[in-house]
């Protein structure tokens, strides 16, 4: 026994084989999601908390003068300015580019603010400053405003989607930097000069008012609150029709000139160039041809209602006008049909003008471009006989926009048709060509498509004394049936703030007597291939 006791406490101290562990069955752990994963969920945490809090709590009311608005910042692809003008339609301005927009809602008209106007028309004289000051202070609460709204939303976002408070403060620290970068950026893109060239949208009959007058917005506007705040006085005086504020008067030093071409047999044309003469007070239209559609004797009496738009009409020939259509026109009274070069004196402005070489109702025979290029050398030959007779033309006109580029050096400004769209270039030697689209929306064939063709016009804008071209109002009417138009500002190179005024075309007619009364110009537009 004493023999086995050393043996036992030896087994004792030895130690034990393990016991071969039983196999547990594999647990897979979750993969930890990346850190661009978790950055980008953030950051769509962060812009959809930001955009609801905006929604929700980022807006103020502002009074504007006699007008009460809401002002609003809205994420954005391409940032501007939005001015809404209920029922009107709505100002949109290049203002800035950044990711967020500023939406200017005008509420109404406040009935005693309006009525002191009223009693006291001394106060108009300084309305607009009133206005300048009334936007800066509201535009500073806003901007503290919608910091506090980002904030918010973002971290209410964050915690609700995390849980974590750390992780909710980190979002709503990144919203107030967004945000902040955002404002950077449109105060470094910021434009003053948007205005000058503004989009309108909605009614037709409210665009004179609401986008202004040629001369005014280009010798007034200089800065942007100022701008601003004519765009509100002008909607005030729309609102406020029974009042005594006065109302929008066309500027009695610029000639208006009402642009139409390819109406291709389209009665509703003529209504709506009525009412373009109405609302702009146009002096004087122009039609560079395809006024027709196949150019028969049985198509004349279309052509009647030109005698009641009450103001002179001056036509040149398209591919779809035959020479029976010109001789019926020629026939009219306040009719002047232009052909061969022939100029003539018009509302202030000298036109001159070659009908289109070819007749092609049926678009059955290839154009020319050899006969097209041989009737713009005519133009621009009997353009250069006009200048060293001393009476250099003002405007020419032709329809076919290849025929229209022969005349480059020759005249301050080309206008063109045939090709349905509108569209402008200064050319090679400082001539510019505008071209005009259908102002008949490309008549039966507006229906070929999926949607209706539109219609599109141009107001042309020229000074009185020099006969230059100082702006341009493109007009865009929505198709068969809708009753929408945008309105869009354009300024010539020249004509923007702070340019220097040089002759850089030829020089214009200077002989030609002034126009008494002012116009505007209008024309129509189409996608569809001619």
């Amino acid at each position: 026994m004493l023999n086995r006791t050393p043996n036992r406490i030896r087994r004792l101290r030895e130690p034990r084989p393990r016991r071969k562990a039983r196999a547990l069955p594999s647990l897979e752990l979750a993969a930890r999601p990346r850190p661009w994963v978790r950055a980008l969920a953030l950051t769509g945490v962060v812009l959809v908390g930001a955009w609801l809090g905006l929604l929700i709590v980022g807006n103020v009311r502002v009074p504007v003068g006699p007008m009460n608005t809401t002002m609003t910042l809205r994420p954005s692809l391409t940032g501007g300015t939005k001015i809404n003008v209920a029922p009107l339609g709505a100002l949109s301005l290049d203002s800035h580019i950044a990711p967020v927009r500023l939406d200017v809602n005008v509420d109404q008209l406040d009935p005693v603010r309006s009525q002191a106007l009223v009693d006291h028309p001394e106060r108009i004289a300084g309305l607009q400053d009133e206005i300048a000051r009334d936007v800066e202070h509201g535009t500073v609460d806003l901007a503290v405003r919608s910091c506090v709204a980002v904030v918010a939303g973002a971290t209410a976002l964050g915690l609700a989607v995390y849980r974590r408070p750390r992780r909710a403060l980190a979002a709503g620290g990144l919203a107030l930097t967004l945000l902040t970068a955002s404002g950077a950026t449109a105060y470094a893109t910021w434009n003053p000069e948007s205005v000058l060239e503004p989009r309108f949208s909605g009614l037709l009959s409210s665009a004179p008012s609401l986008v202004g007058n040629a001369r005014s917005i280009v010798t007034e506007f200089d800065v942007y609150q100022r701008e601003l705040a004519r765009l509100v006085t002008n909607v005030t005086k729309l609102y406020d029709v029974t009042s005594t504020l006065p109302a929008y008067q066309p500027d009695p030093t610029t000639i208006r000139v009402l642009h139409v071409s390819d109406i291709h047999l389209n009665p509703a044309s003529w209504k709506i160039i009525a009412s373009l003469v109405a609302e702009y007070k146009v002096n004087v239209i122009v039609d560079t041809g395809d006024t027709m559609d196949h150019g028969t004797a049985a198509e004349n009496g279309f052509l009647d209602p030109i005698a009641d738009l009450g103001v002179p009409y001056v036509w040149v020939r398209g591919n779809h006008d035959s020479r029976v259509t010109q001789r019926y026109l020629g026939r009219m009274k306040n009719v002047h049909v232009l052909d061969d070069g022939k100029a003539e004196s018009v509302a202030g402005l000298r036109f001159a003008g070659i009908g289109d070489p070819q007749f092609t109702p049926d678009r059955s025979n290839r154009l020319s471009d050899d006969a097209e290029q041989s009737a713009g050398d005519r133009l621009a030959s009997a353009l250069r006989d006009q200048r060293t007779a001393g009476t250099p033309v003002d405007v020419a006109m032709i329809h076919e926009p290849a025929a229209a580029r022969e005349t480059d050096g020759e005249v301050p400004l080309v206008l063109a048709g045939h090709l349905h769209h509108e569209g402008d270039e200064i050319m090679k030697h400082g001539t510019r060509l505008r071209m005009e689209g259908s102002t008949g929306g490309s008549g039966l064939r507006a229906v070929e498509h999926k949607y209706p063709a539109p219609i599109e016009a141009s107001i042309l804008y020229f000074d009185r004394d020099t006969r230059r071209l100082q702006a341009w109002d493109a007009i865009k009417l929505g198709g068969l049936g809708l009753t929408t138009a945008e309105v869009s500002r354009h300024l010539p190179e020249e004509n923007q703030p702070g340019a220097t005024p040089s002759p850089t075309g030829p020089t214009p007619s200077s002989s030609a007597s002034p126009s008494t009364s002012s116009s505007t110009s209008s024309s129509a537009s189409s996608s569809v291939s001619p």
